[in-house]
């Protein structure tokens, strides 16, 4: 069993940055993947990147290479999400989620789901 408890959300100016962190509670976190998911109003959730469990591999969505990083602190069990160079078209509440599947990809079941935080980027 694994829970996932988002943070780091808020209101930012379009061009800032923020950083969520997700932490993560189970003894075998280490073991799962992980990944950002986000939901804007009126639209479906979308993937936006994952880590796998070993940091071997990483995936990002086309509409954040280069500007998101999804990292992981398994001494501390948090997973973080820096999010540069925001965009209006970036505001939404962002979920973590983990998978103890392997390999996870971004189409993967992903058994575990944080609450979410809001993300909001003013223009």
């Amino acid at each position: 069993q694994v829970r996932l408890l988002e943070s780091g959300g808020g209101l930012v100016q379009a061009g800032g940055s923020l950083r969520l962190s997700c932490a993560a509670s189970g003894r075998t976190f280490i073991s799962y993947s992980t990944a950002w998911f986000r939901q804007a109003p009126g639209k479906e959730r979308e993937f936006v990147a994952l880590r796998s469990w070993s940091g071997s591999s990483t995936d990002y969505a086309d509409y954040v290479q280069g500007r998101f990083t999804i990292s992981r602190d398994n001494a501390q069990n948090l997973v973080y999400l820096q999010m540069n160079s925001l965009t209006p078209e970036d505001t939404a509440v962002y979920s973590c989620a983990a998978t103890y599947y392997h390999p996870a990809t971004r189409s993967s079941t992903w058994a575990y789901w944080g609450q979410g935080t809001q993300v909001t980027v003013s223009s």
